[in-house]
């Protein structure tokens, strides 16, 4: 059965990415869409500090560290891939504005399906040069791109409108059970046999990788929350906006240095990541949150 799992084991993050994405659209409905335009400048705020300001501070850390180029490159795929299901879940765990969450997740997922493999190549070209032999097709990735998040997604759309009983019967489960199942999709990766996909990572690498994992997790959560404060917005649409930067979709970042452009080193970044990202985003953003009420308070 593991020797299974294994063999099949980018195949399986395809799938899981893809329910993922589809549990995603079985949460929404023309009200969803029409929150997008509802708000406007939080929607702003939160575009710009994901797909702009937390790319160029991933690339500031990088510079700081003797990490190979391909684990540079892995690290700023992480920085383009935008958060799905799992930055919804930390917003409402968090009583943030899960509209909002939702609404960013969505204009992200289809900006992110051009600018990563535009972007990723951009970052190839710098970290690694153009003489390599590295490259991620751009019609391609988009198509693969679109077949494990847009469509998936669509069909959860067109099930939570035809099929509205069922979809409310099966979100609340999905909503704890599709952590957990990404959880062990990693797992998998991580203990698989390098010949079968998988990622192997030394001791020495995990505590190394940790920090700088965790520097761009709290980069990322910085820069939106004092991003959110120049303009004024509201503290909880802060505290959205903080998980939706600092949490990424470690699963899509997998899906492209693994599955598309086939290369280990570029994965360990994203593996890591995923190990923790979650409580440490919820964790961080929880103190930011309470801390900030306290002080409002006096």
């Amino acid at each position: 059965m593991l020797d299974l799992l294994f063999q099949n084991i980018d195949f399986l993050i395809d799938v899981v990415l893809a329910f993922i994405t589809m549990s995603l659209g079985l949460s929404l409905s023309k009200k969803d869409f029409t929150n997008i335009i509802s708000f406007p400048g939080s929607l702003g705020i939160g575009l710009v500090a994901q797909m702009i300001l937390h790319p160029i501070s991933a690339i500031l850390l990088m510079m700081f560290t003797d990490f190979s180029p391909e684990v540079k490159v892995g690290f700023i795929i992480i920085t383009l891939c935008p958060g799905g299901v799992t930055s919804n879940l930390v917003s409402f765990l968090l009583k943030g504005n899960v509209a909002l969450s939702i609404s960013l997740t969505v204009v992200n997922g289809l900006l992110c399906m051009f600018t990563l493999p535009i972007l990723v190549n951009v970052s190839l070209d710098y970290f690694i040069n153009q003489s390599s032999p590295i490259e991620l097709p751009l019609l391609k990735t988009i198509t693969h791109i679109a077949l494990v998040t847009i469509v998936p997604a669509l069909i959860g759309v067109f099930i939570n409108s035809k099929f509205s009983d069922l979809a409310h019967k099966i979100r609340p489960v999905l909503k704890y059970l599709l952590p957990v199942l990404l959880m062990l999709i990693f797992g998998v990766k991580f203990f698989a046999p390098h010949n079968k996909g998988g990622i192997h990572l030394s001791p020495d690498e995990l505590w190394t990788l940790g920090i700088w994992v965790l520097l761009l997790n709290f980069a990322g959560m910085i820069l939106g929350y004092l991003l959110g404060s120049i303009y004024t917005i509201s503290l909880q649409n802060k505290v959205t906006i903080m998980v939706e930067v600092g949490l990424q979709n470690t699963a899509l970042a997998l899906l492209v240095s693994g599955n598309i452009l086939k290369n280990a080193d570029m994965q360990k970044p994203a593996m890591v990541y995923a190990m923790l990202t979650f409580f440490s985003t919820l964790v961080f953003a929880w103190m930011i949150k309470t801390a900030s009420i306290k002080l409002a308070k006096k």
